[in-house]
């Protein structure tokens, strides 16, 4: 491969977990070229000074409008013509994981290749999904049978290299042509469901994702927290990720389930839910940082206009 690989990093109050990461990156990179931008959204801790401080990465500053756009406005940034490694900043790689992702890509011809995500303590994480679907919609994760269940559950399936729906996002390496052939990804999904978007719209174009066992990558978690806001995001992206993909009346029925899964937690006492609940049924009660302000059962096309009005 002859040009470096584009690290591109979005941290909003990353602190603490940027330097691991950023300290990882010339072992997992071996005898690869890289360089890293690192774009900050609006972080009100010390990332800034943190990553200022660093040779090894150029820290791009910008408003919050999300990590979709963040990763998008760190592409532009960067200018290359490589493939493209997207991280969380609360990752940290072992020794050759980007060798491996990338030489995967050129052994498949993947539009995005994933490593085995290790949890803290050393565990595989269960990274892998199956698309969305409404049978798979009711229980919204685990079960041994795939046709309940997105999250892969089966460890074979972590041990060996193959293509898989899609993957959760914390480390993906893009092919330049994967990218540029998208457009880059939809920014108004603000942050959740970025990466299935990507992940299936690439697999439209004959561009699969694959995972690669051999790239290993520690992903801390939720360093950045989670809250009710959050969930109630992810909740509402997920019904406009598949309307996109579905007719109107499946749809209807994708978004009556999550509305009736929702209110069954909520009745339980669980405050993430009714905040879900609360976002799916009342459009002026959505999260405000969603940029997508029609209904979410209306189809949408893929949006990139933050960063490139």
């Amino acid at each position: 491969m002859s040009q470096p690989v584009d690290v591109v990093v979005v941290t909003y109050n990353s602190a603490a977990t940027i330097g691991p990461l950023l300290d990882s990156l010339p072992a997992a990179a071996g005898a690869l070229s890289y360089r890293t931008t690192i774009v900050d959204n609006a972080s009100v801790d010390a990332t800034p000074a943190v990553v200022a401080r660093r040779a090894d990465a150029q820290l791009v500053p910008a408003p919050n409008d999300g990590y979709a756009a963040g990763l998008n406005r760190g592409v532009a940034a960067a200018g290359g013509s490589g493939p493209i490694l997207m991280l969380n900043p609360d990752c940290v790689l072992e020794p050759g994981c980007v060798e491996r992702l990338v030489e995967a890509q050129e052994e498949t011809g993947a539009g995005v290749v994933v490593p085995q995500v290790l949890d803290q303590d050393g565990a595989t994480a269960r990274s892998l999904r199956r698309e969305p679907s409404l049978p798979r919609s009711v229980g919204f994760g685990e079960s041994r049978w795939p046709l309940l269940s997105e999250v892969v559950t089966d460890d074979a399936a972590y041990a060996r290299r193959h293509p898989v729906d899609w993957a959760t996002g914390a480390v993906m390496l893009v092919s330049r042509d994967c990218y540029d052939a998208l457009g880059g990804l939809d920014e108004s999904f603000f942050m959740y469901s970025e990466e299935t978007d990507l992940c299936l719209r690439a697999r439209d174009l004959g561009l699969l994702t694959v995972v690669e066992p051999r790239a290993l990558a520690m992903h801390l978690g939720a360093a950045s927290g989670q809250s009710p806001e959050l969930y109630a995001m992810q909740a509402v992206n997920r019904v406009r990720l598949y309307r996109r993909r579905h007719g109107a009346a499946a749809s209807l029925l994708f978004l009556m389930l999550a509305v009736a899964r929702e209110a069954g937690r909520a009745l339980a006492g669980d405050p993430e839910a009714r905040r879900a609940l609360e976002s799916l049924v009342r459009r002026s009660r959505r999260p405000a940082q969603l940029p997508w302000t029609g209904s979410i059962l209306r189809r949408s096309s893929p949006d990139r206009s933050l960063t490139s009005a």
